[in-house]
């Protein structure tokens, strides 16, 4: 008896999950759906080509680009890798040990290499003129 209680109990934790998981599904195969129904149906002769941000394609596709552009989306990643890590961390700081003591400074210490690495990432965009828009 027992341990159907314990069943029942552990498949009902999974209920918000599965409803989230449920109404996501729905959700995106709502849009496909009522997208092809409801959606504008245009020929021309660019109808079937690829397109980036609304623009038809002119020109060739071996076009070199800025290395700017790879260096803004690398600055990119670093911060929001950063805040990824940073928010958990300081959310369970104050529940992984009393600060004064030497736990308390080696989990500090980690997140100041963390934090560290970050700035050595911006200043080396900053070198690299990442955030000069001239």
């Amino acid at each position: 008896m027992h341990h159907a209680l314990l069943a029942t109990t552990d498949l009902k934790s999974y209920l918000p999950i599965s409803l989230i998981a449920l109404m996501a599904l729905t959700f995106g195969v709502a849009n496909i759906v009522l997208s092809q129904l409801l959606g504008p149906r245009r020929q021309g002769e660019n109808k079937g080509q690829t397109y980036e941000s609304g623009m038809n394609p002119v020109g060739t596709a071996r076009k070199r680009f800025n290395v700017r552009f790879y260096l803004i989306a690398m600055v990119f990643l670093v911060f929001d890798v950063e805040i990824i890590f940073l928010y958990p961390w300081a959310v369970t700081f104050p529940n992984l040990a009393p600060f004064p003591n030497e736990e308390g400074l080696i989990w500090l210490a980690r997140i100041m290499f963390f934090l560290f690495t970050t700035v050595v990432a911006y200043v080396y965009g900053f070198r690299k003129g990442v955030f000069k828009f001239d």
